[in-house]
């Protein structure tokens, strides 16, 4: 592929990127086809814009993994020398 080509496909997924984040399906395409193109659905990601006006697209954490509780981490065991006594 030249690069000119490879640049025109990474432009349209990055456009098809940001309709996602939006929450909207882009014209023409499926959920199937998605995928097959690697891309995430609506609602997978989605466009955030920062106090300095640049914006971000990040990953949506799923509903089930955002509300789970987390398990309290487990107390360490006390620290057990294991070198023999004799050395």
């Amino acid at each position: 592929m030249c690069m000119a080509c490879e640049e025109a496909e990474m432009y349209y997924r990055w456009q098809m990127l940001e309709q996602i984040a939006k929450g909207v399906m882009p014209e023409g395409m499926t959920e199937d086809d998605l995928r097959a193109m690697e891309m995430p659905v609506p609602g997978e990601i989605e466009l955030i814009e920062k106090p300095d006006g640049s914006q971000v697209i990040r990953k949506v954490e799923p509903k089930a993994a955002r509300k789970a509780p987390r398990k309290p981490l487990k107390k360490a065991d006390a620290f057990v020398c294991d070198t023999p006594e004799d050395a």
